[in-house]
């Protein structure tokens, strides 16, 4: 069936005709949107629906006079999405009969079962003025309004009426939707950048354009964009530019739209695909949606520009000059307004190493947080006019440098050359990176921004109440002598994604080149390029390997060489992490780091002491440690002796004396078996997870049901220990989080958690069996099941790494395949990495020996079978 013509509405419509027509409708849009320009389409079905509501009007017999229909809000501006609201007012000047209530009630309820998204209010033009002066959003509504039928004198009227009596005044207007602006920012993480954005509220979104529309309708009583251009606040060609990006974000809504085929707003990873072919981007997949993301990533930073500059000026119009605080002059081309710099003439940036001059005056003037209005207005025309980046310049190569050896150069102004694409014009590696999608869960924000957020992150290092957050680095930046390199490593880090070929490799040439460029010394421009280089090493070492283990320290040490190189890598370790998604960072994650760190410094400070020294060294700490704190809870030296004495030197080695301590406290009051299993749950190690410890005789497959109890109850593994005494108990370590990354802290969910662990180690009851739904957002992903084995300096292990799809009960699915092959599980280190689970597992067979080349091959096949059922 062609849908080259849009329907049109039967004579009757019923309920059975209007579905019908509407589905049609639908199908055409669809078509049609493919060649149709975006304007025409929002107008149409805005029409179309006019059409319908003007014929069920007729069709109710609803009277000419006395009752006027009127849109309102979007669907009054007469533009309307496929699955947008719309907003309807029935007006009336008498009270209206019952009669009239229930014709009006049933026009309502066939809108509603045609499957139309609608919002009406019954009111008379006093009782909308009433709402309207306590509800700036109902204000905002009938600013809109837009007649359909009924009685025309009537909607005319209440139009004159809201535009002589309308309830805010121009400066309480701007205020209120200025103030709803930033809120609605902050809910969306005051970024544009998230991976996933709402195309309606995200900053830079819709809503931040119909947010000027408003304040200039209410200021100059216009429903015309043009009059801002009269009116001498934007520019022809800005104007050209906003409606540009209208555009596109509005092609992106409506494709939205029909891919989702119900309101939604929101640019899931599900939609993507779908929404980038029929944009015409190409074939769905990888290649098209970062296409798709990065015009899109484009649109919103101009956007945030326009919608920042056009603000400003209407508050210089509507709250007057005279709020403005007195200009200082900070040289002869800018000046200080309040916490706005502005430029002092209009040539100022025909000089362009003024550009860098502008952020450096902001680094030295700390109360100055933003660009005045004029001066972005003539910064965006400087930027137009550029033929070559800014560090093609010498002068402005030292202006650059000099602003990151400011204490405060990478504060406000950093945010202000990101924020306006100077740093995009400075550097032409970064302009690579602006709105470049990274089409994974475990980044939540484009390349730049992550960057942008990595180099906040590490100046907040120098700020004075790091020192309760990030102790450990603000004790290392405020002893190193050269920061800006650090800033450097944070800039370069990720800045050749998106290239191909290996992004830590291809950085590290463009780092030595900048430091090249910019005569650093040669010793630094090394530096950076090595932290460019291994910016991973130290996460995936602390989150993927044994840091109890002497030997992976002794191999890490042997890679960073010196203390200065470790120094900056924790710092841009510990910065890169938490700017790459909020809810990754943890009080585990931290401590894995600082272990680590710590580590390596004393290995590094006597790397003359050998592995086994150092082991020792270690244990006889954590004994005499955890011994102290035995004593201080009354036991006997002689007992707590007793009871080590069947422990095995790895267990020392791998807890904190706290642990230790913990652990030893319950077991020593233990009479005999019967009361086994013990099962603690707490958080002695101080890291914000959740310790699960099973003290429990020799038992097989314990591994496999504790993670299938921990599975059922939502709870994820992070890392797990399995150790057995000298005499056939074992002492299993778990660490747990819930899934949203917290620690479990509820009492009647641990109290659940114990018995059910309880039950099912006595076997009372069967291990749960039932697997979780995999999450909505991972159902978008597709990662191959690998299993690869890996070198184990103990010849009695075998070590392998697993790479699958992060799915729940991902841990209790492979402990289910080694109990069936008759495996023991020694060590499990859980790494998540996005919607990428990167485990390592340590096995030995029953009769603790390495697995054979054939039991390898068995397991390799079993897992992947398994998983990718």
């Amino acid at each position: 069936m062609s849908h080259s013509a849009p329907p049109n509405w039967p004579i009757t419509v019923t309920l059975a005709t209007g579905r019908e027509c509407l589905e049609a409708y639908q199908a055409w849009s669809a078509e049609a949107f493919i060649a149709a320009d975006i304007d025409y389409l929002l107008a149409h079905r805005s029409k179309f629906i006019d059409q319908l509501l003007t014929q069920l009007w007729v069709q109710s017999e609803l009277p000419d006079s006395a009752i006027s229909l009127i849109a309102v809000g979007g669907y009054g501006r007469g533009t309307l999405h496929p699955q947008s609201d719309i907003d309807l007012l029935f007006l009336h000047q008498q009270p209206l009969s019952a009669e009239q209530e229930q014709i009006i009630s049933q026009f309502v309820q066939m809108l509603w079962d045609l499957r139309l998204d609608v919002g009406h209010s019954v009111r008379t033009p006093s009782q909308c003025l009433e709402q309207a002066a306590t509800d700036v959003t109902v204000a905002t509504s009938l600013l809109e309004q837009r007649y359909i039928c009924g009685d025309n004198v009537l909607a005319e009227r209440f139009l004159w009426q809201m535009q002589r009596e309308f309830p805010w005044t121009s400066r309480a207007f701007y205020q209120a939707k200025y103030e709803e602006q930033q809120q609605r920012h902050q809910r969306y993480h005051g970024t544009s950048y998230n991976l996933e954005p709402n195309v309606k509220s995200n900053p830079g979104g819709l809503r931040d354009i119909q947010t000027i529309g408003w304040i200039a309708k209410r200021h100059f009583h216009t429903q015309s964009d043009e009059s801002l251009v009269q009116h001498g606040y934007i520019s022809a060609e800005e104007l050209l530019e906003l409606r540009e990006y209208q555009q596109l974000l509005g092609r992106i809504r409506f494709a939205l739209h029909l891919e989702a085929n119900k309101k939604e707003d929101r640019l899931l990873f599900d939609y993507q695909p779908g929404v980038a072919a029929r944009l015409g981007y190409g074939q769905p997949g990888k290649r098209a949606v970062e296409a798709m993301m990065k015009d899109y990533f484009n649109a919103v930073v101009g956007v945030t520009e326009l919608n920042d500059m056009l603000l400003q000026f209407f508050e210089q119009t509507i709250l007057g000059r005279s709020t403005e605080p007195k200009p200082r002059p900070l040289n002869e081309h800018f000046e200080a307004i309040g916490s706005l710099i502005a430029a002092r003439h209009d040539s100022v940036f025909e000089n362009r190493q003024n550009l860098l001059h502008c952020m450096l005056l902001v680094a030295q003037n700390p109360h100055i947080k933003h660009l005045q209005a004029h001066t972005i207005r003539l910064l965006r025309e400087a930027r137009r006019q550029l033929r070559q980046p800014l560090n093609s310049d010498p002068e402005c190569r030292q202006l650059f440098m000099q602003l990151l050896r400011h204490p405060q150069g990478c504060g406000a102004a950093f945010r202000l050359m990101h924020k306006h694409q100077l740093l995009a014009n400075y550097l032409p590696q970064w302009q690579q990176i602006v709105g470049q999608m990274q089409f994974d869960l475990f980044h939540a924000y484009t390349v730049d921004e992550h960057t942008f957020r990595l180099v906040r992150n590490l100046y907040r290092y120098q700020n004075e109440d790091a020192e309760q957050e990030f102790p450990l680095c603000a004790a290392i930046v405020k002893r190193m002598d050269k920061p800006e390199l650090l800033f450097l490593a944070g800039i370069f880090h990720d800045i050749a994604k998106g290239r191909g070929g290996d992004h830590s490799e291809l950085g590290e040439v463009d780092a030595l080149n900048f430091a090249r460029q910019h005569e650093l010394p040669d010793a630094d421009g090394e530096l950076i390029a090595w932290l460019v280089r291994h910016h991973l090493i130290m996460s995936v070492t602390a989150q993927k390997r044994d840091i109890h283990d002497p030997e992976v320290v002794r191999d890490f040490a042997a890679t960073v060489k010196t203390q200065r190189r470790l120094d900056y890598l924790y710092c841009l370790t510990v910065a890169d992490i938490r700017a790459t998604n909020s809810s990754l960072w943890n009080n585990w994650k931290a401590s894995l780091l600082e272990n680590l760190y710590q580590a390596t410094t004393q290995f590094l400070a006597t790397s003359k002491t050998s592995a086994a020294n150092e082991m020792r060294q270690r244990v006889h700490q954590h004994q005499a440690h955890a011994m102290g704190l035995l004593l201080s809870l009354g036991f006997s030296a002689q007992s707590i002796n007793e009871l080590w004495s069947r422990f095995t030197a790895d267990y020392f080695l791998r807890h904190q004396p706290e642990q230790i301590a913990w652990h030893s406290q319950y077991i020593l009051p233990l009479q005999d078996d019967e009361q086994l299993p013990l099962i603690l749950v707490g958080d002695e190690s101080n890291q914000g997870t959740t310790e699960l410890f099973v003290y429990h005789l020799e038992h097989e497959n314990l591994f496999a049901a504790v993670a299938a109890v921990l599975d059922s109850q939502a709870l994820s593994i992070h890392d797990a220990q399995i150790l057995a005494t000298r005499d056939g108990y074992v002492m299993d370590t778990f660490v747990v989080l819930q899934d949203d990354g917290e620690p479990l802290t509820d009492v009647r969910r641990i109290e659940s958690l114990k018995q059910q662990l309880h039950d099912v180690l006595r076997q009372r009851q069967p291990a749960p069996s039932a697997h979780r739904r995999l999450p909505r957002q991972l159902r978008n992903f597709t990662v191959t099941t690998k299993v690869e084995f890996v070198s184990e300096r103990n010849p009695r292990r075998t070590a392998f790494e697993l790479t699958a799809l992060d799915r729940p009960g991902l841990v209790a699915r492979v402990a289910k395949v080694l109990q069936q092959l008759d495996l023991n599980i020694l060590t499990a280190k859980i790494t998540t990495v996005g919607e990428q689970a990167e485990d390592l597992f340590i096995v030995t067979t029953r009769r603790n020996e390495a697995l054979s080349d054939e039991q390898k091959q068995q397991l390799k096949k079993q897992i992947v079978a398994a998983l990718n059922r």
